[in-house]
């Protein structure tokens, strides 16, 4: 007879499966946002040579680069609803297709008009994306490890900065090849890797745990039970239609956060180049790789800071000393910019790592807090009203920046935007129950409660 106890075996075997579903999705996915942060931040670079030849004043590249969070927000919870009917799988994949024919089409610009217009375009294909990977990771996963699991998937955010600038500097170096300019070449080559993966992704992502014959039969039955009673438990006394989620006040009051939020993400992205361009005499390429900086330290700061999270438990806290964090590396940002390029970079390097590290604890709080159909709506409706601040900060920025005639007054606006969000976040959040996930607890299985500890998806 077996010494081992049931709950030994329930650890090994939840161990197991986790690491085995976490090995299986998280590169996919990972890629899938690298190539989609790649594909709709790459204009950043493309301006340092393309304003010229097309004629962009920084106002309207601000305007255009905003227009792409339009028509993002727009088809956002359409495009969800047909997620949640056709499954995550293959809408993804029809997502990923569209998305890459639209950004190789961001080559054929001519002016202002096209310029706004594409980038319209491009906004609304991938409409639906992040919270589609969002909603998918809420079936893989129980809640207690979910901000690492959100952390390793935002993570994606600062490596494909840090690993796109440069590549981005050097493409723009292309000038004259078969008649293209080089910022042309930078929008086919970085936009072709979306239209493939969208091919590819119906063959290697698996809808729900109950579909995944990748996993051995115990794994599955533990994970489809696991993940059923969670879902059971969370929808007890609260409603879970796709409607619910959309009418739902939490949903309107994260949407608002998000939006302060999204502000400081793509106000810095959109804009970094610039700003590092402005610091010294730098060629393209040398851009790229002073931009990849910033990014490259935020990456490990991300999965270090959601891992902290997850431990405590306390996402609210995390979430809003993140953003006070960003908050003062812009402000510094604003006033060194002028006076001493090294010191700006490492006021910009603790902006960036604020920025990102705050994503995984935020959005893991709506997350929490809606379930079933409404999680689907009430994401996209967070994702889709939030990132319209995406269409305020770049625009912003570029109107304080023609205005001022340097890039200090952006800066302290978006630092601005980031402290207020902090403060809010902190006070609305703190004492609502998806704010604080107790670390040693998670949803029962059976009716046994089982500790988190024992899924711990990182061992």
């Amino acid at each position: 007879m077996s010494s081992m106890n049931p709950a030994n075996q329930l650890d090994e075997l939840g161990q197991r499966t986790l690491r085995k579903v976490r090995n299986r999705l998280m590169p996919l996915i990972v890629l899938l946002y690298f190539v989609a942060y790649l594909d709709r931040n790459n204009v950043g670079f493309a301006k340092l040579t393309m304003s010229e030849d097309i004629g962009l004043s920084a106002t309207a590249y601000g305007l255009g680069a905003g227009m792409f969070f339009i028509g993002y927000a727009l088809l956002e919870i359409p495009s969800n609803a047909g997620m949640y009917k056709y499954g995550a799988r293959r809408w993804i994949a029809r997502i990923l297709i569209s998305w890459g024919i639209f950004a190789t089409a961001m080559a054929l610009v001519n002016g202002e008009t096209t310029f706004y217009i594409v980038r319209f375009l491009l906004g609304a294909a991938e409409a639906g994306f992040f919270p589609a990977i969002l909603f998918f990771l809420t079936l893989w996963f129980p809640a207690a490890q979910r901000v690492t699991v959100l952390g390793i998937f935002i993570l994606a955010q600062p490596v494909s900065n840090a690993l796109g600038a440069p590549v981005s500097g050097l493409l723009l170096q292309m000038d004259g090849i078969l008649g293209l300019q080089g910022w042309q070449w930078l929008y086919i080559i970085e936009g072709v890797p979306a239209i493939l993966l969208g091919l590819l992704t119906p063959v290697l992502m698996t809808d729900r745990p109950e579909h995944a014959h990748w996993l051995a039969d115990d794994e599955r039955e533990w994970l489809t039970r696991t993940m059923d009673a969670e879902l059971a438990h969370r929808q007890k006394g609260q409603p879970h239609h796709f409607l619910a989620g959309l009418k739902d006040s939490r949903t309107i009051a994260y949407s608002a956060l998000y939006f302060g939020l999204v502000c400081g993400i793509y106000g810095l992205g959109l804009w970094l180049p610039t700003i590092v361009a402005a610091l010294g005499k730098f060629s393209t390429t040398q851009v790229g790789f002073i931009v990849a900086v910033p990014y490259t330290v935020a990456a490990f700061f991300v999965y270090y800071w959601g891992r902290r999270s997850d431990r405590t438990g306390n996402r609210v806290l995390y979430a809003s000393i993140s953003m006070v964090m960003a908050a003062v590396g812009l402000l510094a940002a604003g006033f060194l910019v002028q006076v001493n390029a090294i010191l700006a970079m490492l006021a910009l390097t603790l902006a960036a790592m604020g920025i990102y590290s705050t994503i995984a604890p935020f959005l893991a709080m709506p997350a929490t807090a809606l379930v079933g159909a409404a999680a689907a709506a009430g994401l996209a409706m967070v994702n889709s009203l939030g990132n319209l601040g995406g269409f305020v900060a770049p625009y912003a920025v570029g109107l304080f920046n023609d205005a001022t005639g340097d890039n200090r007054s952006g800066l302290i606006f978006l630092a601005a935007c980031l402290a207020i969000t902090a403060a809010a976040t902190y006070l609305y959040a703190r004492k609502r129950p998806e704010g604080h996930v107790r670390p040693g607890t998670h949803a029962t299985v059976g009716e046994e409660a089982v500790a988190a500890d024992e899924f711990d998806i990182q061992n």
